[in-house]
């Protein structure tokens, strides 16, 4: 699939150099800072060496005195407090936070964590039913509960309070609950609006501690959890969670919970330094499976096992969950796939959104992210379960699927997520509706060029200044994510010395060993994910253009400097890359 290469917007030569200078780094470096607003030596500090000390104070979040409030009259009271989340893994962690929190000072406090499957996302009736036969006088609901005005007036009306930690955009009205913590409300002015689910449920615990004389240096065990959900959660790494992120992976590699210990040991990640990726890619979907295929519950068992015996069957059960809902994400993309080729007047529409009945509704959200990776536009997976439509939206870089799935609410029973990722719910019915309208909102307000995919470049670069001091500085940008990505850079004519080959198991890849024009007699180790169609001009010897990152490559206990190559451009040049410059 073509993609277009946008070069980013440029630093200033004077404020490159200026910094450049001022820390000692080559101008590439000074501009990779600038292009993130990084100007002076005490910003680039902070950047580098991030601080707890400067997270934001948790009481400048709405309501959040309210809510340390009543968990301290429920803890006096003697009530009992239930810890609700969603079963993804930025609900579980957030549960699994909370409780754990709690318990280490308090008894009567237990959790529950819907079914996918017959209660769906966030608060349900039957939640709340299960708190009042069970005699929970207080919920903390975590990553959930922003648009659940009707089951906490329900739980109300049961003498139930609820204190809600969300994230999400918020309906017109605010429920009516002890306390609604979430930095997207209008009405808050919190200094960082991005947080995840598990963040918010952080600064609830970081507030109660200041008020009851708890030690934050407590608080720090509690980051692992908070890194895995901004990972998976596909928050920005910037402000707040740049911080809590770097925190969290510290914590992770050094001393993680049980339950994240096993994981990381079946996800071959023991020898490792952990970064924002594996979590994204090996972490995270295992614990996420457990949600998917059967119950999230194991999911939060796995997070909370205080040994390792119990952590290692908790592992090996969401692993099992893993390698099943593998083969059906599988098995149903194929049959995804089939439906685009086979219904030939889908290939001229700008949105893909496509319905079957019969497809599992715990994978329908990778299903629409795989059917990007073809078809690149906005996309919709949707299944049946209990007797309505629900599914997953996913969407492509600069458009608002959101603000697309909100436009035809009048149509849906129920919807709630962010930019790029959002779940829905509607009468069956009314499916085919639904399709003509998105396809018409999306046709009226994307942009031609937000179907193509697009390869952000930070920079030029030329392969001889790669080099292990450079490397050693780039690491110091992470952790990477949305936000403040691994730059990318370009390099202009280079050819591969001969030595290229195509390897993986299905033959997919292209492993390159790399020459410029410039620098000839120098050799540069690349590998080209999913570009073995490329291998035969390749393989002629001809110069061609990269875009790339640069990783380090471990293989058998060697390190080596390794270009991760984005994209090639046969017939492409900088130039061109300059003329849609962003």
């Amino acid at each position: 699939m073509e993609k277009r290469w946008l070069l980013k917007k440029q630093g200033s030569k004077q404020d490159n150099e200026k910094l450049a200078n001022e820390l000692n780094i080559e101008p590439i470096l000074a501009n990779l800072l600038t292009q993130r607003g990084v100007k002076t030596f005490d910003q680039a500090k902070a950047f580098f060496r991030p601080e707890l000390g400067d997270l934001h104070d948790p009481f400048l979040m709405k309501d959040m005195d309210l809510a340390v409030v009543r968990i301290r009259e429920a803890i006096i009271r003697g009530e009992n407090i239930l810890v609700y989340g969603d079963y993804d893994v930025d609900g579980t962690t957030s549960v699994a936070l909370m409780y754990s929190f709690l318990k280490e000072f308090y008894d009567n406090v237990g959790y529950y964590v819907p079914d996918r499957y017959s209660e769906g996302y966030g608060v349900s009736f039957q939640g709340v039913d299960y708190a009042h036969k069970n005699s929970y006088s207080l919920v903390i609901a975590l990553d959930c509960g922003i648009k659940a005005n009707d089951k906490i007036d329900y739980a109300k009306e049961n003498g139930i309070d609820f204190i809600v930690c969300d994230h999400h955009f918020p309906g017109a009205e605010i429920p009516d609950a002890v306390a609604v913590l979430d930095p997207k409300r209008p009405d808050c002015n919190y200094p960082f609006a991005d947080l995840s689910g598990c963040g918010v449920g952080f600064k609830l615990i970081q507030a109660y501690a200041q008020k009851n004389d708890i030690d934050f240096e407590r608080l720090i065990p509690y980051l692992d959890l908070v890194v895995v959900s901004i990972a998976s959660d596909i928050v920005s790494i910037v402000d707040e969670n740049r911080i809590l992120s770097h925190y969290g992976l510290i914590q992770l590699n050094k001393d993680p919970r049980e339950g994240l210990k096993s994981i990381i040991s079946l996800a071959g990640l023991t020898e490792k330094d952990i970064a924002v990726e594996d979590i994204v890619f090996k972490i995270g979907p295992r614990i996420n499976a457990a949600g998917r295929m059967e119950s999230a519950d194991k999911a939060v068992e796995l997070l909370l096992a205080d040994n390792e015996r119990s952590a290692k069957i908790a592992a090996n059960s969401v692993n099992f969950f893993n390698d099943a809902r593998k083969n059906i994400d599988r098995t149903i993309t194929q049959d995804a796939l089939s439906v685009l080729a086979d219904e030939k007047e889908l290939s001229n529409r700008k949105s893909t959104v496509l319905y079957n009945s019969k497809w599992h509704k715990g994978v329908v959200g990778i299903v629409a992210s795989r059917l990007i990776e073809t078809h690149y536009r906005p996309t919709i997976v949707l299944t049946a379960s209990n007797g309505v439509a629900t599914g997953s939206a996913r969407s492509v870089v600069g458009f608002d699927i959101y603000q697309a799935i909100e436009a035809c609410s009048d149509l849906l029973e129920n919807f709630g997520g962010h930019m790029y990722a959002a779940g829905l719910t509607l009468k069956i019915e009314k499916v085919p509706e639904f399709i003509e309208r998105f396809e018409k909102i999306v046709c009226e307000t994307i942009k031609d060029e937000q179907l193509i995919p697009q390869v952000e470049i930070d920079g030029r670069l030329d392969l001889n200044q790669v080099n292990a001091k450079f490397y050693r500085i780039l690491k110091q940008f992470r952790p990477f994510g949305p936000g403040n990505m691994a730059p990318v850079f370009v390099a202009k004519n280079v050819a591969d010395n001969g030595e290229g080959r195509i390897v993986g198991l299905t033959k997919e890849h292209l492993k390159l060993s790399l020459i410029q024009e410039t620098d000839p007699f120098n050799n540069y180790s690349a590998i080209a994910f999913q570009q073995a169609n490329l291998f035969e001009y390749i393989n002629s010897g001809d110069f061609f253009d990269i875009c790339f990152s640069i990783d380090e490559n471990n293989y058998r206990g060697i390190k080596n400097l390794q270009l991760n190559i984005k994209d090639i451009k046969v017939n492409g040049t900088v130039e061109e890359v300059e003329k849609s410059r962003i």
